[in-house]
This record gives C-alpha cells, sequence and structure tokens, in this order.
C-alpha cells in the first residue's frame, strides 16, 4: 500500500484524496483507477483545479491509474505568498508528488497552462514523463487572444461569481455556457497573489520559449487537441506543434477552450487512442 505522509480519505465515488507535505506547501492529490495500471497524470490551467477533471476522469479510469494534483496555489493546496509560482517550480512539484506516489513513469496530460507544467515537468525529468498531451495550451504569446473585459482588481478581491463568470466566460466556446459552481468556488478560494502569479509565470515560460521548440528536443511523443473555437488562444496555433517530430494534433469542432469540460467524450476518444499506444508499462 502507498504511504502517504499527509492526510488520506477515499470518497463516495471511489477517488482517494490525500496531501502530500512538501517543502514550499501542502500539495492536494486525487487518485482513481487501479493503483497497477499505467500511470495518467492530469495539471489543470491557471485558476481552477482538480474539479476541472471531474467529468473527464470517469472515461479513462477503465485503463488508468489517473492521478491529479492541485498546483500550489490552486483547489486545496497550500497558498502561500513566498514560494515561487514559476512554471519550472510547479512542474518540479508535480514531480516530487510522483515520487511520493511511487509512480516512475507517467503520460502527462495538461489542459491550458497545465500543458506548460506539464512540459516543464519533462524537460526536468524526462525519465519519469514518457508521452505528454496538451488540451488549448497555446504554443506561445503570439497566439494569446487579449481578454476584452478588464480583470479583477485587488480591491475587488475575493470577487463575486458574477465577476467570476466574466472573467472566465472565455474559457467556453460559447457566451451562454453555465460554468459549475464548484468551478467558481475554485478560483475564489485563491489569493489574488497566487491568481495573478501563476498566470505571471505562464506568460514569462512561454516569452521565454515557445512550446514546440521546446518539446522538439525532448523527443517524447506528443498529442495536442484544441477546441477549434477557444475564444483564449487562436486554434489555428495548434499547427506550430507539428515542427515536432511525430506529433498528433486534433481540432475539435464547435468546442471552446475547456473540452474537457464542453464535451469529455469526445476529449476522451483522441487521447485514449494516444494512451492505448504510449502508456507506460509497469
Amino acid at each position: 500500500m502507498t504511504v502517504f505522509d499527509g492526510k488520506r480519505h477515499v470518497d463516495g465515488d471511489s477517488t482517494e484524496s490525500s496531501t502530500l507535505s512538501l517543502d514550499d506547501g501542502d500539495i492536494h492529490v486525487c487518485q482513481d483507477g487501479p493503483r497497477d495500471a499505467p500511470a495518467l497524470l492530469l495539471i489543470h490551467g491557471s485558476a481552477s483545479s482538480t474539479r476541472s477533471w471531474d467529468c473527464l476522469v470517469p472515461l479513462l479510469t477503465g485503463a488508468h491509474r489517473v492521478i491529479r494534483i492541485d498546483l500550489l496555489g490552486h483547489g486545496r493546496s497550500a497558498k502561500p505568498a513566498g514560494p515561487s509560482y514559476a512554471l519550472p517550480d510547479q512542474g518540479r512539484r508535480a514531480g516530487v508528488a510522483l515520487d511520493r506516489l511511487g509512480v516512475e513513469r507517467a503520460i502527462v496530460v495538461g489542459h491550458s497552462s497545465g500543458g506548460a507544467v506539464a512540459t516543464a515537468l519533462a524537460e526536468q525529468r524526462p525519465g519519469l514523463v514518457t508521452a505528454l498531451a496538451l488540451i488549448n495550451t497555446g504554443p506561445g504569446m503570439h497566439a494569446f487572444i487579449a481578454p476584452e473585459s478588464a480583470a479583477i482588481a485587488p480591491s475587488q478581491w475575493p470577487p463575486t461569481d458574477e465577476q467570476i463568470r466574466r472573467f472566465a466566460s472565455t474559457g467556453f466556446s460559447r457566451e451562454g455556457y453555465r460554468i459549475p459552481q464548484e468551478l467558481l468556488d475554485e478560483v475564489r478560494v485563491m489569493t489574488y497573489h497566487t491568481l495573478t502569479a501563476t498566470m505571471r509565470g505562464t506568460r514569462d515560460y512561454l516569452e521565454q520559449r515557445a512550446l514546440p521548440d521546446r518539446l522538439a528536443v525532448l523527443g517524447k511523443p506528443l498529442l495536442v487537441i484544441f477546441g477549434e473555437d477557444d475564444r483564449r488562444w487562436r486554434s489555428s496555433s495548434a499547427a506550430d506543434y507539428r515542427t515536432v517530430p511525430g506529433a498528433e494534433v486534433e481540432l475539435l469542432p464547435g468546442l471552446g477552450h475547456s473540452p474537457i469540460l464542453e464535451d469529455p467524450a469526445r476529449t476522451a476518444g483522441p487521447l485514449l487512442a494516444f494512451t492505448a499506444i504510449h502508456a507506460a508499462r509497469h
């Protein structure tokens, strides 16, 4: 049995939830599926949490040990003011979390900026990451679509539901999409510092070097899934990843920045086909 260095409990839906004590803050972890199956790590985007994967996880557990983490500053993980929220540091923490869980190899899946964290992890720990799947992860800042609405000001923190809905509206393909209440709550539990620091960390990492350039030298199998109606990153920029040898790029018509929420089944299709080929064998 895996020994955890923090709190551990099993939810009613058989999700095992635990807290890992890292040097710079506690990290919340969820696990689903057979513990002896190939490991699949899911990394959420900025201002999100493990909850963003809730609809997708049941479609993945038949063949995988599915591991989700709340990045430092998010969800049920610690939100300290001192530690770095730079993406390489977030990637390092994800690697330490897998080490604590006894995972030696994993396919890593990232949504939005979580894909950049996955890339940072692969750069640091190439022996740990066997393959990567990026879901609506912009390849570089040139592909970013600047929001029309103003950002939430420090004086407005914590924000109201309506402020969060406006802030998060471009995360979906249509204006009328009803964002689940639990995801609104996850934004509100962040501090203003952790929100702005993590978003700045993503921008800095992409400005330093575009993701396709970083991935091309790693030699890892790569799947890129992109909702074609993304309103945060130009979906045409998904083609940038084709410079990575062997990369697979899958566009999903009618879906926006968050296909994992808008249509989990359509997102799971190409992801499962990819992992079936590249899953780490124990």
